[in-house]
C-alpha cells in the first residue's frame, strides 16, 4: 500500500512537471510589430515571455540575411525564455523576405554597402524596442546572427546606449573603425576559427578596432566551426563554408546566458 502510494505520488508530480512545463512554453509570445524609418515601412517580430511580471531587459535581435524568417523567431524564442524581451529587428522593410540566397545577397549588400542606413534600420528597431511598456529601458542588449552580427555592431557604434552586444558567426568588418569610439556597453563575439567568409584578415581588423577604442570586448574562437553554426539548417559539411556544429552552438549560447548575466548585473552604459 505504501508503495502504490508512492507510485501515485511520483506520477502526480510528473504530471504537474509537465504540465507545468507545457504552461511555461504556452507563455511564450510572438507578435508583428510595424514601425517606420523614415519613410521606410517596416514590421518586426516582439517576442516574449505573457507570463512575465514586471519590466525586463530588452534585446533588439538581428536576423541573418534571410530576414524576418522562422529560424530568426526561433532563435528569439530562445532569448525570450531566458526572460528578456526580444524584438526581431526588420532591416530589409516590410514584406521583403527573400525567398533565396540570391535575393539574400543582394538584399543584403544594399546595407553592406550603406552604413548610415544600415545604421538608421537598427536605430529605428531599437527605438521600437524602448518603446514597449514591457521592456526596462535601463537594461538593453543587442544580439546578431551573420549579417546582423553585422548590423548589431553597426547599432552598438551608431552610440546606442546598450549593456552589451553579441554576435553569432557575425560579419565584423567596418569602414569606420574610429566610430568604435561611440560603443558604450560590452562586447562579445562567437566566432568559427575556421570561418572563411569572416576571416583571419577580418577578425584582425576588428581586434584591432576594438582596442583602438578601449572597448571591453571579448572573442570566442570555437575550433572546427565555420560560419552558421548555430544554424541547424547549414548541414554538416564544413567544405562548404558553412556548416551546423553542435559543439560551438552549445558553448557559444553558454558565454552568452553567462554574457547576459555579467552586463545585465551592471548600470546602464547611459
Amino acid at each position: 500500500m505504501a508503495t502504490q502510494r508512492l507510485l501515485h505520488a511520483a506520477f502526480a508530480l510528473m504530471a504537474m512537471i509537465a504540465a507545468t512545463a507545457g504552461t511555461a512554453s504556452a507563455a511564450i509570445k510572438s507578435e508583428p510589430v510595424a514601425y517606420k524609418q523614415d519613410t521606410a515601412s517596416l514590421e518586426g517580430l516582439l517576442v516574449y515571455d505573457a507570463a512575465a511580471k514586471g519590466k525586463q531587459p530588452g534585446i533588439v535581435l538581428g536576423p541573418d540575411w534571410m530576414g524576418v524568417s522562422d529560424l530568426a523567431g526561433q532563435y528569439a524564442e530562445k532569448v525570450a525564455k531566458l526572460g528578456y524581451v526580444v524584438l526581431v529587428a526588420d532591416i530589409y522593410g516590410k514584406n521583403i523576405r527573400p525567398k533565396d540566397m540570391k535575393e539574400a545577397s543582394s538584399q543584403s549588400a544594399i546595407y553592406k554597402n550603406d552604413r548610415n542606413l544600415m545604421q538608421a534600420r537598427a536605430r529605428a528597431a531599437y527605438d521600437q524596442l524602448r518603446a514597449s511598456a514591457r521592456v526596462d529601458t535601463s537594461r538593453l542588449a543587442a544580439v546578431g546572427y551573420c549579417f546582423g552580427g553585422g548590423v548589431v555592431l553597426e547599432l552598438a557604434r551608431s552610440g546606442a546606449s546598450l549593456n552589451g552586444v553579441v554576435t553569432f558567426h557575425g560579419n565584423l568588418d567596418t569602414p569606420h573603425p574610429e566610430q568604435a569610439r561611440n560603443i558604450k556597453g560590452m562586447v562579445l563575439v562567437n566566432h568559427g576559427a575556421d570561418d572563411p567568409f569572416v576571416n583571419a584578415d577580418q577578425v584582425k581588423g576588428f581586434e584591432s578596432e576594438m582596442r583602438a577604442a578601449g572597448v571591453d570586448w571579448r572573442l570566442v574562437q570555437y575550433g572546427g566551426a565555420v560560419h552558421g553554426f548555430t544554424n541547424p539548417n547549414a548541414g554538416s559539411d564544413n567544405s562548404k563554408g558553412m556548416a551546423y556544429n553542435a559543439k560551438a552552438d552549445k558553448r557559444s549560447w553558454q558565454a552568452t546566458v553567462d554574457f547576459f548575466r555579467e552586463i545585465f548585473s551592471k548600470q546602464s552604459p547611459g
